[in-house]
């Protein structure tokens, strides 16, 4: 399966495994937890949808390799106890609390978080020595006479032997213990998590141009030369750093993370040819609506890989305004339920509005900071949640001199009404640069893929789809009931093909 199945997989077994009964209890003890074991090749983002699970569903995660572990960490150290049986008293071997699980409960009394994924990677590449300790922990969720507390699932990773001659086979009573779900990288997947996260438009535009450039391990005289997902993505916050500087992207950087000699030349020759493409089409004014004709008639004669790359300007201009929007909302919303429990407790519980606010204002901060040290927080919701204080700590100014709990209120709520208008003229204005979009895309790619591609662009990307299905496009509408037909239409004539009728008549 690829990367987003095997997310949905896990999101699925983790509601599972967090169902509790009427008195609070966890329907499914951890003993029958079988813990998830994501089978697949390294730099796919296996690791990477473990952090997105506990984002969204708001817990904890710790993530270990297996690889960096000792026996003395994983299981513990050994001490001397002694122990009273019959009569007669003992020397007995124990074992201090794993570093592993320290951790966890070291998490949950700096957070308060109480429930999370515990991420082992590497699981199948352990030392010998600690081997026995880690198929005995996989069946019992027990390091020395130390478990996992409840509320915390067990998921772990690995690579299939072919990619990493350090991997030991488990034996079937391990298997039989655990969830296996394998995975193959997949770019149309891959490219939907590259787009939320706000992939560089090179790197997207180059893999839409070529797949099979997106994920490729290679066994030479000279060694292995591989490029993985990872590698894009990491390259990707690269680019974009290297341009906010001022810095020189060369086939020097490119290498350091694409390790494949010839892709790396690809791919460092179309950056240069990308940059050309963004100096010589004027992209706000594309979207603007106010394009010269000298740049729609060289969009006309441009090449189909000119045009892609085109294409993946325009979207990535657009995402970024629209983005702002989809933020801007996700903000107002959490901002009124923290209005709301002002109006309770100053405005109509007679509480002193400043030091009301300044108590929210603490609960949000310890909210963030706790997300971030338990990984219980996205990136974007990280974002929202700093501009959401923003807005309290100017309502904290604004309201210092009253005392009168509905008057603070109010000047609060007009603030709030402010913050509404201005986003609601952002959402007009951003409909207003989409249609200049579509408007372009109808002029100079009338015969063309172009806007078939467009229209599946803007589905597949998070942000414009959340906004389109949120503010609307009329354009957008149009062009995608087309885009149904003809994906119809295609689906039929492939049905018609396999079925492989033999229509000559009989002699």
């Amino acid at each position: 399966m690829n990367i987003k199945q095997a997310k949905e997989q896990i999101k699925n077994t983790m509601t599972a495994y967090f169902t509790k009964d009427a008195r609070g209890n966890y329907v499914m003890p951890l003993y029958k937890q079988r813990p998830i074991f994501l089978m697949g090749p390294p730099g796919i983002g296996k690791t990477a949808i473990i952090e997105q699970v506990a984002g969204e569903l708001g817990v904890g995660v710790l993530s270990y390799s297996m690889t960096h572990h000792t026996r003395q960490s994983a299981l513990g150290l050994p001490y001397i106890a002694h122990k009273n049986y019959g009569g007669k008293e003992y020397m007995v071997s124990e074992y201090t609390m794993s570093e592993i699980i320290a951790a966890i409960y070291d998490m949950m009394e700096e957070t308060g978080v109480k429930e999370g994924i515990l991420f082992l990677d590497e699981i199948n590449c352990v030392s010998e020595t600690l081997a026995p300790i880690m198929l005995q922990f996989l069946q019992y969720k027990v390091f020395g006479r130390h478990r996992v507390p409840d509320g915390w699932v067990v998921v772990t990773a690995g690579n299939p032997p072919e990619y990493n001659n350090s991997v030991r086979e488990f034996d079937i009573v391990t298997w039989d213990r655990l969830k296996r779900v394998d995975v193959e990288p997949d770019f149309d997947v891959w490219k939907e998590y590259a787009y939320k996260t706000g992939v560089h438009a090179a790197v997207l535009t180059y893999l839409e141009i070529r797949k099979a450039d997106f994920y490729q391990i290679e066994s030479t005289i000279d060694g292995k030369r591989f490029v993985t997902a990872r590698g894009w993505d990491d390259l990707s916050q690269m680019l974009t750093l290297y341009e906010q500087h001022g810095l020189v992207v060369d086939e020097d950087l490119v290498r350091q993370y694409l390790q494949d000699e010839k892709i790396a030349k690809r791919f460092a020759a179309y950056y240069d040819l990308f940059n050309k493409y963004r100096s010589d089409y004027q992209v706000d004014q594309i979207l603007a609506g106010d394009v010269s004709e000298t740049i729609k008639e060289r969009a006309m004669q441009a090449g189909f890989d000119e045009r892609l790359s085109l294409l993946g300007l325009l979207l990535d201009a657009v995402t970024a305004e629209v983005k702002e929007v989809i933020h801007g909302k996700r903000v107002l919303e959490q901002l009124m339920q923290v209005l709301k429990q002002f109006y309770g407790q100053a405005a109509r519980g007679g509480q002193q509005p400043l030091a009301v606010l300044e108590q929210l204002l603490q609960i949000e901060k310890d909210k963030l900071e706790n997300g971030r040290k338990s990984g219980s927080i996205t990136t974007d919701g990280q974002q929202q949640r700093e501009a959401l204080l923003a807005f309290l700590e100017a309502g904290c100014d604004k309201i210092a001199n009253e005392n009168d709990g509905m008057q603070a209120f109010a000047l609060l709520k007009m603030e709030f009404d402010s913050h509404v208008k201005r986003l609601k003229q952002a959402g007009k204005e951003k409909g207003v640069l989409l249609d200049n979009l579509f408007a372009f895309c109808e002029e100079v790619f009338p015969d063309g893929h172009e806007l078939l591609l467009l229209v599946t662009e803007l589905t597949a990307n998070y942000y414009t789809a959340k906004y389109i299905s949120e503010y609307g496009c009329e354009r957008y509408f149009a062009h995608n009931k087309e885009l149904m037909f003809y994906e119809r239409q295609k689906k039929i004539i492939e049905e018609l093909d396999l079925l492989d009728l033999d229509l000559t008549p009989e002699a």
